[in-house]
């Protein structure tokens, strides 16, 4: 509780302690990118968005037959607005879908959130979407928001998996080429998983009772962080300090000597970060890299119900290779450290089943043709230690504010790994999409 109540406060007075500047201009006013626009007194408004129509199937659900087969929403779409001028702007993106109406409002927000300038130093509030580190998908410091994994059919947006969160953010800028950032976060969510139908992970399944979950709405659960970044020569670096909450669900179980009775509890196990990241273009290559240590109170490795402390790293590029193709790899791995001290049981060790390390392998191949109307997409997804993978290929046209894509997903290898529990969910999608 201290330490919340002191992170805020230090998020909040340590722009003031560096640079004690004029209220005035900010260095990169940003609006929602839109043709819309309204201007009335001091303010220009901006509006724009998307409306999309789909049919996605499932090769199972055809298999069985038309009384068997359904064909998603249909309809999505976002309504984004933007207000702002020199001293500050304000954004609302709104997220539209008919999948759960009329049990659920057909409208939702994906960000809302106020920024203000005071010369070199802005500070925004509300809910939003944040990346830190250099990575493209999944960095190990892409800490800020957790991911929606409970229809693993858009992986590949990375912003649209993002779950936005309330919070706190303050920039300062250094020079030309620094900042300093903060953040503070006054609740916790985790990965939203399914906890039934064809997209709920085997593992919760594998529990001997049903879980039950903190709450985790309270200031207990708040989180801080800062970073820096800066560009010296052509690198770009950065290094940042996180304490929060790990978004994967952490379970006590507790059993009677006969197992006559037994009770799970999910626990959100608190972590210490520390990480570093660079970025560069050498002869060609892309180059981005991460490397992070998470730090949990299990420090002696022996401690069932909390997370051992881990290392990751990522390490990735991308590049036109030949004929005009574009290359985006990426490899990332999580080490647990103290492996040996983990207990063999499951009742008594959550990664007593668990490997030494996880490695995934992330590729995307892409060529656009006829003047670049059409995208050819192909990508993968490989876990090395689980043997699984994710694979999606789409046929992409586009013309001014129209896009058409035909994509798919299928999944296999291991039945127990992340992608290859859902080998019974292969899908085909059509998507139309038009863009104001």
């Amino acid at each position: 509780m201290n330490k919340a109540f002191f992170s805020l406060l230090a998020l909040f007075l340590l722009p003031a302690a560096l640079f004690a500047q004029d209220f005035g201009f900010g260095d990169d006013v940003s609006l929602a990118a839109g043709v819309n626009e309204i201007s009335g007194g001091n303010s220009a408004v901006s509006i724009s968005g998307e409306v999309s129509a789909s049919l996605l199937g499932y090769g199972e659900d055809f298999h069985e037959g038309a009384d068997y087969t359904r064909l998603g929403n249909i309809f999505s779409g976002k309504l984004n607005f933007a207000a702002g001028n020199s001293f500050g702007d304000a954004v609302i993106n709104l997220k539209l879908s008919t999948y759960d109406f009329p049990e659920k409002l057909p409208i939702s927000f994906d960000e809302a959130y106020l920024r203000v300038y005071f010369g070199i130093f802005e500070i925004e509030g509300g809910l939003r979407k944040l990346t830190w580190g250099k990575a493209d998908s999944f960095g190990p410091l892409d800490v800020i928001n957790p991911f929606d994994y409970s229809q693993i059919t858009d992986v590949n947006d990375i912003m649209k998996m993002k779950i936005a969160r309330p919070l706190v953010h303050a920039t300062a800028r250094i020079g030309q080429f620094s900042k300093l950032e903060g953040v503070f976060v006054p609740n916790f969510e985790p990965y939203r998983f399914a906890l039934s139908g064809r997209w709920a992970p085997v593992q919760m399944a594998d529990l001997p009772a049903t879980p039950s979950f903190p709450d985790a709405s309270t200031i207990e659960y708040a989180q801080t962080g800062f970073r820096f970044t800066s560009t010296i020569g052509s690198s770009d670096i950065g290094a940042q300090y996180y304490y929060g909450r790990l978004p994967k669900p952490a379970f006590e179980i507790n059993a009677a000597p006969d197992y006559s009775s037994i009770s799970v509890n999910a626990i959100y196990n608190a972590y210490h970060q520390i990480g570093v990241d660079y970025a560069q273009v050498l002869a060609g290559f892309n180059l981005r890299a991460e490397l992070a240590a998470n730090i949990t109170d299990d420090i002696e490795g022996d401690n069932g119900s909390v997370y051992n402390p881990h290392l990751l790293w990522s390490l990735g590029f991308d590049r036109d290779i030949v004929w005009g193709v574009n290359l985006n790899l990426q490899c990332n791995e999580t080490i647990r450290l103290l492996y040996d001290k983990i207990n063999e049981n499951p009742m008594l060790d959550m990664e007593a089943d668990a490997d030494a390390s996880s490695t995934r392998i992330t590729a995307a191949l892409s060529k656009k043709v006829l003047q670049d109307e059409f995208e050819l997409r192909f990508a993968a997804i490989w876990q090395i230690e689980s043997r699984d993978f994710f694979l999606t290929p789409a046929l992409i046209w586009i013309r001014d504010a129209v896009k058409v894509e035909l994509s798919g997903g299928i999944f296999g290898g291991d039945e127990e790994g992340d992608f290859g529990q859902y080998h019974k969910n292969n899908f085909i999608k059509v998507e139309l999409t038009y863009t104001f």
